[in-house]
């Protein structure tokens, strides 16, 4: 005959926090972000093809080549707020998407495929975080 008694587990069980904590009595070392210079804002720029496609800002890469002796510093000033903070901004992370044909029967949904245009505030900061 089976008795139904509830179990109290959390007295004998250790939180997993608290588990970590007995395990590791050393503390972790935090990561040092290095700061951005603009010479590697320059270089992620020049590192981009000059391409006339958008995403929802309408600034092509060709023009923000044409504009980085002028952009350069404030984009530097803000991709080292984003490391500091470790944080890509959010609106940043928003993408148009286009549906491009493939082939065959243009009345078909199956025959398109969708392409993702970022804008080209995002392809820097999206390699600004990337670098190794």
């Amino acid at each position: 005959m089976a008795t139904n008694k509830s179990v109290d587990n959390t007295s004998n069980n250790p939180t997993a926090i608290t588990n970590l904590f007995s395990v590791y009595k050393e503390t972790f070392p935090q990561i040092q972000m290095a700061s951005v210079t603009t010479k590697e804002i320059k270089d992620i720029i020049k590192s981009l093809p000059s391409k006339t496609s958008s995403g929802y800002d309408e600034i092509p890469l060709k023009i923000l080549k044409i504009s980085m002796p002028l952009i350069t510093s404030p984009l530097t000033y803000l991709g080292n707020i984003c490391l500091s903070k470790v944080r890509f901004p959010a609106r940043l992370k928003y993408s148009q998407i286009i549906p491009i044909f493939k082939k065959s029967n243009k009345t078909e949904l199956t025959n398109y495929r969708p392409i993702s245009l970022l804008t080209s505030f995002s392809k820097i900061f999206k390699n600004l975080f990337t670098q190794g």
